[in-house]
C-alpha cells in the first residue's frame, strides 16, 4: 500500500516501513505524528484519489530523530565593487518512519 502525503509544503510518495527526511516538525524523538493531508492512496486494485484530499485517510508515523543536514556554502559576490559575503546554512529536518496507512 502506498500513499502520497503533503507536509512542509512538499509531496512525498510513502509506503509502510519507509524512512524519510522531511521539514522539521515541532515534535520530539520517539513521538508519533499523524499526516492528515493525503492526496492519493494506491492499494492494488483499490485506488483512491482525493479532490484535493482523500476523506478520512491518515498516515501514522514515528519520529526517529531531529537533526540538521549537511552544510551548504552561500557566497554572494559583486565584481569590481569589493563586495564578498560568505555564510553557511544547515537545514533542520525530522526523520520519520512510516507506520500505518489507513483510509
Amino acid at each position: 500500500m502506498q500513499a502520497i502525503i503533503v507536509t512542509g509544503g512538499k509531496q512525498y510518495n510513502v509506503a509502510e516501513g519507509d524512512t524519510l527526511f522531511i521539514e522539521k516538525l515541532p515534535v520530539e524523538a520517539g513521538d508519533s505524528v499523524t499526516f492528515d493531508e493525503v492526496l492519493a492512496i494506491v492499494d492494488g486494485e483499490n485506488t483512491k484519489f482525493g479532490a484535493p484530499m482523500v476523506e478520512g485517510a491518515k498516515v501514522e508515523a514515528k519520529v526517529v530523530k531531529n537533526g540538521k543536514g549537511k552544510k551548504i556554502r552561500v557566497f554572494k559576490y559583486t565584481p569590481k565593487k569589493g563586495y564578498r559575503k560568505r555564510q553557511g546554512h544547515r537545514q533542520p529536518y525530522t526523520k520519520v518512519e512510516i507506520g500505518k496507512i489507513s483510509f
